[in-house]
């Protein structure tokens, strides 16, 4: 190669492969590499770079993290499918299944209506050629904010499912995040925060301290440039003088464990700046007084070697009380393990220190991406991966009951990524929790029917309140009762008796199932009474159910139980589409002719048309004619028993309701205590209705008033308005649809 040589963009990229991959799989990532650069060929990014410098950076960070080679394909096409006119299957046909399921998924996590898309993507047409690529903010409010919420949700569920998705993902994150000074200021603003909500506890919740610290500068960056300008600046400032200070120190500790027969790697502690605006914070003091400015971190062989070491470091110097933690007994919930301590070193200035294995330490750097790393250095097994991928699939597997996208984001918000408790079970048994937790929120993390039947607890063999907060270090125990629920106080948020999202939704989906049961058998035996009033029998219910656009019937009935679906509509959609099987049988002196319009005859319009008498149809039953002589056809229902035994096969015909609107006779018995004035209010209701009384009789005995009438109805729906109001006429007691007797 000359000096003149360029190496392109690729070739650089590819030197930077692990030498574990091998030739068919480089060949795949540089196919997909053609394939990413085709697409994107003519986009750019708002920077004025080409379009596939981002996807080159998005692999390359990927690389860094030593995953798979389906994976750093998979970032190199990552915006194919959604921004390009690269489908899923040529994705599938070119790459196999593997490498489109990764891509598909990134695609879902970030595939947003068009009401967003200008806030989340590089627009790559003529018109808005220029707009940038970037995720919304969870601030937006409004119809945008739900859409994040609900974007944001898919990111936390796809960790349970394929946490190589939410790696791509983090990724992109992470590039966009380092270009995003080409962005305007409040578009930098919104990004930046919800990278410091979001994106950076999720890459800590997975335990990826690399993409952890960057996202947090970055997003201090944007959101305070300020406060960050003035702690780069003392950083920077004091830089010279720490190194030295910190070389020395290095030294002594060095030689300290020499003598101790201790192999040991000392390295200093890289300063980010977030942390360190975060501990001036929460300690409330200055910069100066920060103690962990300072800090080394001592990597040892082997798990005896972490507290040998531990026991040098603090009989040469004085430890700081309440600043010890053993997060090698304890991990914390992303599986971090290492020793931390606190000491006043020689110059009487703080000094903190970390010790861990090299094991612990790639899994501090790499979180759960460590896996792969295992994998290609031979036969070593990562034991804790898969106990990795349990635990973020416990984690998301009570958010499946948080339905509502918004409160599923602050959910994970206060659950998964504030500050943690470690909590010991009688058992010894470590339950790791959100810091402010209770004893109820304990008891709904160990078993949710525990949870439910929580009635009291111990707290290191004290019996305590259920709205005291718990400690790291408690060892608790639960009281519960046999049977039982738990109480809606618990809700309260001023009692402060649950503060975990994943306690309130176990016991709001509770009271939802009972309610759900109460509501169902209330559903079931209100739209029972009113087709019993109505004299039908043998309904569909499945049919109804989907005419309503509900999934099942019981999804119906706890609707109609808890007053959201009216039984009106039910029964206003049975009459205009659903098939009855019910008999009437009336005789009036007449049987009314309809209109010619009112009943359709297939192939013979204008055909004179009858009611039978014998079974009376309604509009909605299932109707057949029956070719009279002289007197044009009879209109029956289809199992009208005449019909049925009829041998004249011939003269039957298709025929159909009609649109124009005619009545229709229908028996109806009325039971009520006797009174003045009784039939009269009957009278005048069915006069308010326009309904006609075709006949009537009446019969009391013991002053119990039964009253038989014919009524002329249009339809099914105003015959059930009709039998409601008649019931709450004073001293009526029921009034339903009878058959002839």
């Amino acid at each position: 190669m000359t000096e003149n040589t360029v190496i392109t963009p690729i070739e650089k990229f590819i030197k930077q492969l692990p030498e574990s991959y091998g030739l068919t799989e480089r060949e795949i990532i540089q196919n997909a590499y053609r394939v990413a650069e085709k697409a994107h060929r003519e986009q750019k990014r708002i920077s004025g770079e080409p379009y596939i410098n981002h996807c080159l950076a998005v692999a390359s960070i990927l690389v860094e993290l030593r995953v798979p080679p389906e994976v750093v394909a998979a970032g190199l096409l990552h915006d194919t499918i959604e921004d390009t006119s690269i489908t899923l299957d040529d994705i599938q046909r070119d790459f196999g299944e593997t490498i489109a399921a990764l891509v598909d998924g990134v695609t879902k996590l970030t595939k947003l209506p068009n009401v967003s898309r200008g806030d989340q993507f590089a627009e790559k047409n003529n018109k808005n050629k220029n707009e940038p690529e970037e995720a919304i903010s969870s601030t937006l409010s409004g119809r945008k904010g739900d859409i994040v919420s609900e974007t944001l949700r898919k990111t936390f569920l796809a960790m349970g499912d394929d946490v190589r998705v939410v790696l791509i993902k983090l990724a992109d994150r992470l590039h966009n995040m380092r270009t995003l000074g080409y962005m305007s200021e409040d578009k930098r603003k919104r990004i930046a925060q919800e990278t410091l909500d979001i994106f950076a506890p999720l890459a800590n919740r997975l335990g990826i301290w690399q993409l952890k610290w960057e996202l947090e500068d970055l997003g201090f960056r944007y959101v305070n440039p300020e406060k960050y300008k003035e702690i780069a600046g003392q950083l920077s400032e004091r830089r010279p003088d720490r190194e030295g200070n910190m070389n020395a120190i290095k030294d002594n500790i060095l030689r300290l464990l020499d003598e101790h027969n201790i192999k040991v790697e000392i390295t200093g502690r890289p300063k980010h700046i977030y942390s360190i605006y975060k501990k001036m914070l929460n300690k409330g003091k200055p910069f100066d007084m920060v103690m962990d400015v300072r800090a080394v971190r001592l990597i040892v062989p082997d798990l005896p070697s972490c507290y040998s070491t531990l026991g040098v470091i603090h009989t040469t110097w004085r430890p700081i009380p309440g600043e010890f933690d053993d997060y090698i007994a304890a991990p914390k919930d992303n599986f971090y393990q290492s020793l931390h301590t606190a000491i006043i070193y020689d110059d009487k200035r703080p000094l903190e220190v970390q010790i861990r294995t090299h094991e612990m330490h790639l899994n501090a750097e790499y979180g759960i991406a460590a896996h792969w790393r295992y994998k290609e250095g031979s036969k070593h097994s990562d034991k804790n991966y898969e106990l990795r991928i349990n635990s973020l699939r416990s984690m998301m597997e009570w958010q499946t009951d948080v339905h509502d996208a918004t409160e599923f984001v602050e959910s994970m918000r206060s659950d998964v990524f504030q500050d943690r408790v470690y909590i010991f079970t009688p058992r010894g048994d470590i339950i790791d929790l959100p810091a402010g937790s209770t004893p109820i929120d304990f008891a709904y993390h160990v078993h949710t029917d525990i949870g439910h039947c929580c009635r009291g607890a111990r707290i290191n063999g004290k019996l305590v309140p259920l709205y005291q907060e718990l400690k790291t270090g408690d060892q608790v125990e639960i009281l519960t009762a046999k049977r039982g629920g738990p109480s809606r106080d618990w809700l309260n948020p001023n009692l402060g008796l649950v503060k975990t999202q994943r306690a309130r939704a176990k016991i709001k989906v509770w009271f939802k199932k009972q309610e759900d049961e109460q509501n169902l058998a209330q559903g079931r035996e209100t739209l029972a009474r009113e087709l019993q009033r109505l004299g039908l029998k043998d309904i569909n219910f499945e049919k109804m159910a989907r005419e309503l656009n509900y999934k099942t019937p019981d999804e119906m009935f706890i609707e109609l139980g808890n007053g959201d679906l009216p039984v009106s509509k039910i029964i206003k959609q049975f009459a205009q589409h659903e098939e009855v099987q019910d008999i009437f049988e009336v005789n009036p002196t007449t049987a009314p002719s309809t209109s010619t319009n009112a009943i359709e005859v297939v192939g013979l319009k204008g055909m004179l048309t009858t009611m039978g008498r014998c079974c009376n149809p309604m509009p909605g039953e299932p109707i057949i004619g029956f070719v009279t002589r002289g007197r044009g056809a009879t209109i029956h229902r289809q199992d009208c028993p005449n019909i049925l035994q009829t041998k004249d096969r011939e003269r039957l015909l298709q025929v159909s309701w009609g649109h124009i609107e005619r009545t229709y006779p229908v028996p109806i018995k009325i039971k009520a205590y006797d009174r003045q004035g009784l039939v009269n209010d009957i009278s005048n209701l069915l006069s308010d209705e326009n309904i006609n009384i075709a006949d009537v009789a009446v019969n009391v005995n013991r002053s119990i008033a039964d009253l038989r009438l014919v009524i002329e109805v249009k339809d099914l729906t105003q015959l059930s308005r009709i039998l409601t109001r008649m019931e709450s006429l004073p001293n009526v007691m029921e009034a339903h649809r009878s058959n002839p007797g």
